[in-house]
């Protein structure tokens, strides 16, 4: 889900970015159409103005007077720089010219004036505009960078849109990062607020039931039921604290106390502490070890210990009473293996935590997911197996390689 906010966080960016050049461009080229025709272009047709100016016996006839724009005006320079012809020019354009100066204006400026310079048999045909009307620069590149320019143009744009996606993640981030924050504080919130509210009668239902339990002048059948109300408060309390524990771990706020732990004894006290709780009655346990002495590991006790503790419970929950439960260790490289078995029959491939069947129950659903995250926040994994049997193995990095 958070995937796919950031790939529709970043496609929108991108075609928001996309369109702002898109239409950057289209802009561009509507402005050097917009002064580029229609007679808006300060340029004028010098070929067809000098087409326009012919030499008669009694001197020049110019018939181009449509070609020019009211602010024109034009003059003819003969070979010895002397003005044989003008129309309409300005009173401070003179009228003899030096080599230098027709050389400077044919690229700038005579004078204020922006001027355009086209060379004929007879002479140089100057036309000009008002002063101060048009801005010339002088641009020259060679061909090679010319050819160049278009992988230029792609890189920038590229470097631009890069720019633009990296804001953007930063903004995104921090708004994904603020809208998460509020989510985890309002779950936190929530799942503390229940948690508080549900101990308080959870322990008075749990003692008032120990005490019919124990009740010797109760019938039988009562302290059986009592017994059963004390083992189901217990169910409820061991949910409760494992949605505690996997809200902390989903949002990192369980830190973990590592020490060097025997595997071998974690299991021994995890189920001498599990057969004391009265959940196991029914269900004989037998712990699996080899003969040669497991790895140390590092880990939370109190975490792995839950760990094992969840898989013990949901071989209780879901095999009829007198099914064996087998718990124990082995090693396999670098790593070592605690496992649970409870059940008899085939095993099928592991499968996913979040494809076994969840109802509701601290076995399936919050408890196995909390087994899978404690793996997981010790750098090893947890492998679910199904089918007639059920099994499930946590595969740890052992001491030796840290």
């Amino acid at each position: 889900m958070k995937l796919r906010s950031w790939v529709k966080a970043a496609g929108l960016v991108a075609v928001s970015a996309l369109l702002i050049v898109a239409i950057l461009i289209i802009g561009l080229l509507s402005f050097v159409f917009y002064n580029a025709e229609q007679g808006r272009d300060w340029s004028v047709p010098t070929q067809q103005v000098s087409d326009s100016l012919t030499r008669t016996a009694d001197g020049y006839v110019f018939t181009g007077e449509a070609l020019l724009r009211p602010e024109n005006w034009a003059m003819l320079i003969d070979e010895n720089g002397q003005m044989v012809w003008s129309w309409h020019k300005p009173d401070d354009v003179p009228e003899k010219y030096t080599l230098t100066e027709v050389a400077a204006f044919t690229r700038w400026y005579l004078g204020d004036y922006p001027v355009q310079c086209r060379v004929r048999e007879d002479g140089l045909l100057v036309v000009g505009d008002q002063k101060g009307s048009i801005w010339k620069h002088d641009m020259a590149m060679r061909t090679e960078s010319l050819l160049q320019l278009p992988v230029w143009a792609a890189g920038w744009f590229l470097m631009a849109l890069g720019c633009v996606l990296a804001l953007a993640y930063r903004v995104t981030r921090g708004w994904f990062r603020q809208a998460q924050q509020v989510r985890d504080e309002a779950r936190t919130g929530w799942i503390n607020g229940v948690s508080h509210d549900i101990r308080t009668p959870l322990s008075v239902v749990m003692g008032y039931a120990a005490q019919i339990e124990e009740d010797k002048a109760l019938p039988p059948d009562r302290r059986r039921q009592a017994g059963a109300i004390r083992v189901q408060s217990q169910v409820i309390r061991d949910l409760v604290n494992d949605l505690n524990l996997t809200m902390r771990l989903d949002c990192e706020m369980q830190a973990l106390r590592k020490e060097r732990i025997q595997p071998a004894e974690l299991l021994r006290r995890t189920v001498a502490d599990f057969l004391n709780g009265g959940l196991a009655e029914g269900f004989p346990v037998e712990v699996v070890l080899p003969p040669e002495p497991l790895p140390e590991i590092a880990a939370d006790g109190f975490l792995l210990r839950r760990a094992v503790n969840n898989l013990l419970t949901n071989c209780v929950r879901h095999n009829a009473p007198g099914c064996a439960i087998r718990i124990g260790g082995r090693k396999e490289g670098d790593q070592v293996v605690l496992w649970v078995e409870g059940g008899q029959g085939s095993l099928r491939q592991t499968v996913p935590v979040r494809q076994l069947e969840e109802d509701g129950g601290a076995a399936h659903g919050t408890g196995l997911k909390l087994v899978a995250q404690i793996a997981a926040a010790h750098g090893g994994q947890a492998r679910f197996f199904t089918g007639t049997a059920y099994r499930c193995e946590l595969w740890l990095p052992a001491w030796m390689q840290r």
